[in-house]
């Protein structure tokens, strides 16, 4: 019987170690990151919670069925988001319905308008978010994917290197071309940003 409490400190990397014994420590795995990772599906795919929840269990069931050929040596986590990017991008372009609207966070919507238009402190009126979410989702997938992983996740440019297979100079254009697109498609739907560093419509 495995002590929830005895994982609670632990690193990725020793409960993976772990798990390699006794398959049973993967539930501390799923655990720690079930949330964050249905999280990130949602957001760069827009499908349904139900099929969001779906391409979960395939993630998990994937990284469980490849544990062994994972490096301790590297960050697990990174490894991860990297099963859980490629099942979600194979699922969504598979999908002949037009995906759903995801709802965001205000938090989440701020880290990547704040990075964008440098701005603090600022406040999202329903009809102003709605429009700014629209334009987010509706931007192409390798843009949504690194702007979500840098500025919602928190994935630092090596990290999402590693995630999407690419190479930093490519993951630091990407991330400066989303940038300039999502604050030019900002403007053309009149939403301004002012010098006080509060919204306003």
């Amino acid at each position: 019987m495995i002590i929830a409490s005895e994982c609670t400190n632990k690193t990725d990397e020793q409960i993976v170690a772990l798990t390699l014994k006794n398959q049973e420590y993967y539930l501390y795995i799923m655990k720690r990151y079930e949330a964050k990772l249905l999280n990130y599906i949602l957001k760069i795919s827009n499908i349904s919670r139900e099929d969001g929840e779906d391409i979960l269990q395939e993630v998990f069931i994937k990284a469980y069925q490849n544990l062994n050929d994972f490096d301790l040596n590297f960050k697990f986590s990174n490894w991860i988001y990297s099963i859980a990017h490629n099942i979600t991008i194979s699922a969504y372009r598979k999908k002949t319905v037009r995906p759903q609207t995801t709802s965001w966070e205000d938090k989440d919507l701020n880290s990547i308008l704040e990075s964008t238009i440098d701005v603090e402190n600022i406040n999202l009126q329903k009809l102003t978010y709605n429009k700014i979410l629209t334009i987010i989702n509706q931007l192409s997938l390798k843009y949504k994917d690194v702007l979500i992983l840098k500025f919602v996740e928190g994935k630092d440019y090596r990290e999402i290197s590693d995630i999407l297979h690419k190479p930093m100079g490519t993951i630091a254009t990407l991330i400066n071309r989303a940038k300039k697109y999502l604050k030019q498609e900002l403007k053309k739907e009149g939403i301004t940003f002012y010098n006080d560093k509060k919204y306003k419509q």
